[in-house]
This record gives C-alpha cells, structure tokens and sequence, in this order.
C-alpha cells in the first residue's frame, strides 16, 4: 500500500470512522471545473479520491457515469489531459491518496510503459481498471505494483470461495467491494449482505475493504461504514454535476454544491 493510502485508512480508523472516497469523471462538465470539485473534496472531507479516465464505452457503470463520460469527452477531455489533472493535483495536495479508475483500452492505445511512467510521475497511488481480470495480471497489475503504484480490485457479491482469493492475492492498497450485482448508481445493498462480505474477504485478506456502488446517501454512507474500512460515493455526485451541466450553472456554484454533499457523507461517517 503506498503510503499516502495507508496514512489515509490509518487516520479514519483513529478516528473511529470510515474512510470516505469520492469519484469524479476528470473533464466532467469541462476540464477547467475539476480542478476545483477535488479541492471542494478535500476541503470537505474527502479522505481519498477516483478520478475516472473517461471512456466512450464504460461497460460497468449506469447512465450517470456514463454521461459524465460523454460530457468529458465532448469537452475535449484525454488521457493525457486526466494525467494533466492528476499531477496539478498532487502538487496542491501532496498527502490525498488519488486513484485513477476506468477501463483498460485507453491505457492499451496509450501504451502501458508511457502510462505507468506518468501516472508515478503525476503521484498517482493507486489504478483500479474494471475489465482486466486476474489472468491478465502481467499485462498492467504486475507492472503497476513493481512501479509503485497498487492495483485496486473489485469484489462482487458473487465473487466468493477459490475466486475470492485469486483475485486478492494480487491486490495491493484495498479491496473495493462493489455492494449490489450489476451497475453504478442502480440499487442499494442490505447491511447484512455487507457484513456477510466483509467478514468472507476479510478471512483470506488484511488489506481495508470499501463499499462502493448504490451508496447515495449520508444515512447509507454511514450503514455501510460500519462494517468496512471505507466507503466510495459516485453516482450521487455525478449526478449534481450532470444537473448543474444540464441546467447551465457556473462551474463555481456545481463546485459549491458537490462541496456540500461530500461534506454531509463526510459528517455521517464520523457519528
């Protein structure tokens, strides 16, 4: 785990809290905003950040993220330009842990070394890509981790006995445990269903597990914070730009408003 992830896990667990992670699409309304909504995030409670590298095909993700992909591209967004994003970042925010989350084709067409070179450059610490499975683990999670930089992996409730521990033998920084079977942003899981998977992946893994997919409120964010090390919000902030966008409101008052709601899941995960 690098250090600034686990600095951040460490900290929430002092605190007796779950660590909250927020994901953006980088470029979502237009490149200029995002700058801003991840200082918002900061400055509001974010302990870690996704920033999504859009993709004109985002396979796991509901009609929220998709959108915000759409929109970023349309914008003019890339990869480079995500990597642009990523590294002025970190020179704001030396000790956020970012991750960068999408799909694997852009990073291909982009070429990995070249990839990998900048993500380190740009203090990235972690990748979580949705469509590369354990059996493709010399392909970008091998090299990742020899750079420097941990390979996130997604557990599903149908990921379970010899599969479960496949898939988290390569893991490194955390487990994001995706809550609900199916996309983003389309139904919430039960508290029990959370806790029955945090305890199966925490028999084959020390490393902190994260809820994410379905959690769209301050009272679910504090639900699932119970039984994890953290929880990941996305839909529900995408949505508030999807609705700042669609309506014509300046980048600063969207920056504002998703500022608030990170502060509100921020503030519920602390009682």
């Amino acid at each position: 785990m690098t250090k600034r992830l686990e600095a951040a896990f460490e900290r929430a667990k002092s605190e007796s809290r779950g660590a909250l992670g927020i994901f953006i699409s980088a470029g979502d309304p237009h490149p200029e905003v995002t700058p801003g909504l991840m200082d918002a995030l900061v400055e509001n409670g974010a302990d870690f950040i996704e920033l999504g590298m859009p993709f004109s095909d985002p396979m796991a993700d509901g009609p929220a993220i998709q959108a915000a992909s759409l929109r970023a591209i349309k914008a003019g967004t890339t990869l480079e330009s995500t990597l642009a994003i990523a590294r002025d970042f970190r020179s704001r925010h030396p000790e956020v842990p970012l991750i960068l989350m999408g799909y694997y084709n852009p990073i291909y067409i982009y070429g990995n070394d070249r990839f990998l070179k900048e993500a380190v450059a740009a203090g990235v610490d972690g990748l979580i890509i949705v469509d590369l499975p354990v059996e493709e683990d010399d392909e970008l999670c091998l090299p990742a981790q020899e750079a420097g930089i941990d390979f996130i992996r997604l557990v599903t409730p149908t990921t379970q006995g010899e599969r479960l521990k496949r898939v988290l033998d390569s893991s490194s920084g955390f487990i994001y445990y995706v809550a609900v079977a199916g996309i983003t942003g389309t139904k919430s899981a039960s508290t029990d269903s959370i806790k029955e998977a945090m305890d199966r992946i925490h028999a084959v893994s020390d490393l902190p597990a994260v809820v994410g997919f379905g959690i769209r409120t301050p009272e679910q964010a504090a639900e699932a914070g119970q039984f994890g090390a953290g929880v990941v919000v996305g839909s529900a902030v995408v949505d508030i730009i999807a609705k700042g966008a669609d309506s014509g409101t300046e980048g600063a008052t969207i920056i504002q408003e998703v500022g608030a709601f990170c502060g509100s899941l921020s503030a519920a995960l602390k009682k």
